[in-house]
């Protein structure tokens, strides 16, 4: 996983709401902006302009102030969405375009303190009528049984061989956790995916893709196709294939990943925990034995906000994963970046990113003191960055995610080594 180093241009870098020094903060100001994000959420919410326009949206906060923002903003998101979205928990249905994906979901055990957890489990199929698929659907409705969580099965919104891991199930899986979030009081930090055949398919696909999403994930009985496990870093994966499954070489290609996580976790021992286990004498169907895979998830929460990052985009895009985000026209396949922190230093190396966007909170390091940052061998920052109004809003929308929200955001553009 060696990446070449990247030299970034250092008159480049730019703090999204601007630069400022310790001193030009003021707690007033600071006060005031908060007032007027109250006043500004007590309008109806179809009225409002946008907040990202109003003049308080860029004063520099406080850290006091930037988690009174992001709780006034959490509650106002709360709000928005249980009157914008009830309809389609009702009906348990979500639509993307003209797709539909109906889902059925059961609640199990009861609701521990931090919220629910919850374990959205693919059905297999794929490539066949659809009367084949509703059957593979109506299956994993009752195929695992958590102790405690919510279990959710979705219906594949198409019949295709990938019918998992196309662009619309990031979108639509992504909606789903925010939704039940709000409704189900979903802990964030213990969400789980998992798949059975073509579900397993998917796994191998969004697990990496979405790990910032995710405490662990589980794969059965599928393949992996063009999946890399590099965005693995942060979450639990497990492996189930039967040791006769040779449709597809599922079998082989099940050890060659656990050979691929083996190698990334001795590279880098704090990341990349995995369990393989090929069933002993059981073909595609593994009577169930696979079912293991549900405690063992169970057993991780997820860290929103990891001291280490392994980001590999994959054919489907993404536009942030946990504390990174690029636009629109770095989102480019194959694109790789392995970013740190540790005190308040970041280091970051690149390949085919040109620009990138860090984004802080203060669970990561002090925003009050001065922050490097080091792109390859190159200091391209050092100084003091903003709490916004405006960045807490922007990575709340983004997400809906109330454990990964931040308050500072700074660009960084890049170059190529020589």
């Amino acid at each position: 996983m060696q990446l070449r180093y990247v030299r970034a241009v250092a008159v480049c870098l730019l703090l999204i709401a601007g630069q400022v020094s310790a001193a030009d903060l003021s707690p007033q100001g600071s006060q005031d902006a908060v007032a007027a994000l109250k006043n500004y959420l007590l309008t109806d919410s179809d009225s409002r302009q946008a907040i990202d326009k109003q003049p308080f949206a860029t004063v520099p906060l406080t850290k006091a102030d930037a988690e009174i923002a992001r709780q006034l903003l959490w509650e106002d998101h709360v709000k928005q969405i249980r009157q914008s979205r009830a309809g389609e928990i009702r009906d348990r249905r979500l639509r993307d375009g003209q797709l539909e994906m109906p889902f059925f979901y059961e609640v199990f055990g009861d609701k521990p303190r931090t919220g629910r957890s919850l374990f959205i489990s693919m059905h297999g199929g794929g490539n066949a009528p659809k009367q084949l698929n509703d059957q593979q659907w109506e299956n994993q409705k009752h195929l695992y049984r958590p102790a405690e969580g919510v279990y959710l099965a979705p219906r594949a919104p198409t019949n295709t061989w990938n019918l998992w891991h196309e662009p619309h199930i990031d979108r639509l899986f992504a909606r789903l956790i925010e939704d039940l979030i709000v409704f189900e009081d979903v802990d964030p930090n213990r969400v789980y995916i998992m798949g059975y055949s073509a579900g397993g398919d998917g796994v191998y696909q969004l697990a990496p893709r979405m790990a910032d999403r995710l405490a662990a994930a589980s794969m059965m009985a599928g393949h992996p196709n063009d999946a890399s496990p590099l965005g693995l870093r942060n979450i639990g994966f497990a492996i189930h294939v039967g040791t006769l499954d040779g449709g597809y070489s599922r079998n082989k290609v099940a050890g060659e990943w656990g050979k691929k996580l083996d190698d990334l976790q001795k590279a880098d021992p704090d990341g990349y925990v995995h369990l393989v286990k090929l069933q002993a004498g059981k073909p595609h169907w593994m009577d169930r034995e696979d079912a293991e895979a549900v405690p063992w998830m169970a057993q991780f929460t997820r860290n929103p906000l990891p001291g280490r990052i392994v980001w590999k985009q994959s054919s489907t895009t993404h536009a942030r994963f946990y504390w990174l985000a690029v636009g629109p026209d770095e989102r480019k396949a194959g694109a790789e970046i392995i970013a740190s922190y540790t005190g308040q230093k970041i280091t970051v190396e690149a390949k085919d990113v040109p620009r990138l966007l860090v984004r802080l909170n203060d669970r990561m390091m002090d925003l009050d003191k001065p922050i490097s940052v080091m792109a390859g061998s190159q200091v391209v920052f050092s100084g003091a960055v903003t709490r916004s109004i405006g960045t807490v809003a922007r990575t709340l929308a983004e997400r809906g995610d109330p454990a990964a929200v931040f308050s500072a955001e700074m660009e960084i553009r890049i170059s190529p080594a020589r």
